[in-house]
């Protein structure tokens, strides 16, 4: 395996709410009994082989004002589009989550786009520029009518 019980003790620790103070993982070295210098060298590495990717703070959208929040999908005229529309797409800072995906034979609709923005305008607004931007000209609006589940994948 690329990473060790330690490793994934320290991934184990980011997966969860890091506390906001000057030392983050002083508790967290205390526990494991390792410097702080040692978790960060270990997470360069993680880095290194490629096991971490980023670190990042996550928005809680609707408590900062994000209350209109759609996921769009898009019927593609021809699938050698999708690449490209992904990736137009993929620009919008409205835009979370981007995909390409298998979709039953009766729903043409491959393309999906999560879109977060303050009021209803700007969604149409969005969405039309996308549809401008791309060419393509069908897609449906889907809403959530209920949260049933929000959280981080954990993985160890």
């Amino acid at each position: 395996m690329p990473y060790d019980s330690t490793d994934r003790e320290i991934m184990r620790f980011l997966q969860g709410d890091i506390p906001l103070e000057s030392r983050p993982y002083q508790s967290l070295a205390e526990k494991i009994e390792l410097s702080e210098e040692e978790i960060l060298l270990r997470l360069k590495k993680l880095r290194e082989k490629g096991l971490l990717r980023r670190m990042g703070a996550v928005l809680r959208h609707r408590q900062a004002g994000f209350a209109v929040n759609a996921m769009v999908a898009w019927k593609l005229e021809n699938e050698e589009e999708a690449d490209q529309a992904g990736k137009i797409m993929a620009g919008y800072k409205e835009i979370s989550h981007c995909y390409i995906r298998e979709v039953p034979p009766d729903f043409d609709y491959s393309v999906f786009s999560m879109i977060h923005v303050k009021n209803e305008e700007h969604l149409a607004e969005i969405i039309e520029e996308i549809s401008l931007q791309t060419g393509i000209r069908k897609y449906i609006i889907i809403r959530s009518s209920r949260e049933l589940k929000k959280e981080s994948m954990q993985y160890f």
